[in-house]
């Protein structure tokens, strides 16, 4: 299993939803098509799902996400990097070269204006409830490792200064920053912090 052909998984599972921006039916259909697979090829997935995790871990779009989400928690933003990895690759990759550029996004633009939050923590147990329904068994213990990258200290600034973001995220400070303020699901912890492992120990889905 090789990100080629795990973004193929997550296009035919939003393939087959009946709505591929419902997130939670996409990862559903994502984990049953990958526990048709073999037992090494589920467990070489998940290493492949935490490199993206990884690849996505960006000051920048932490920012984003908390301008979106109305907060973003370290949990928060893996949660929405999960929602990002459902929306496919072309869009997974687009986002992470330009987080602003989630403001052009139909259901950024929905959430927006529901003041509803984007996240989706099932997208990170896609492997592991895979190779339950595959095999009867959990992931072997350590079935992969995380290395989180330096990230940007020019990014650490509390992400409650308005002026702040409307400046480095110009479209969604435009769109989510005069909103109402309707979210509040997610609590605001650790304004411009960011994660202090630098490796993730594996656990349900982790």
């Amino acid at each position: 299993m090789n990100r080629q052909r795990f973004w193929q998984l997550v296009e035919e599972a939003r393939g087959q939803a009946s709505d591929p921006d419902d997130e939670e039916e996409v990862v559903r259909r994502a984990a049953s098509r990958l526990a048709t697979h073999p037992a090494r090829e589920i467990v070489a997935a998940q290493q492949v799902l935490w490199d993206l995790m990884t690849d996505s871990c960006t000051n920048p779009l932490w920012a984003a996400a908390y301008v979106i989400n109305g907060g973003c928690s370290d949990d928060g933003f893996d949660y929405f990097r999960g929602w990002l990895i459902a929306q496919g690759r072309e869009t997974f990759e687009r986002v992470v070269a330009d987080p602003d550029a989630l403001a052009e996004l139909p259901v950024v633009r929905a959430a927006a204006a529901d003041g509803a939050d984007l996240d989706c923590e099932e997208a990170l147990s896609i492997a592991w409830n895979a190779h339950i329904m595959a095999t009867g068994e959990p992931l072997p213990d350590r079935a992969f490792t995380v290395r989180y990258p330096d990230l940007d200290p020019a990014w650490n600034f509390d992400f409650d200064d308005h002026g702040e973001m409307t400046r480095r995220l110009p479209r969604l400070a435009a769109l989510c920053l005069e909103q109402p303020e309707t979210h509040g699901a997610e609590a605001r912890s650790g304004e411009g912090a960011y994660p202090t492992r630098s490796v993730r120990e594996p656990g349900p889905g982790r």
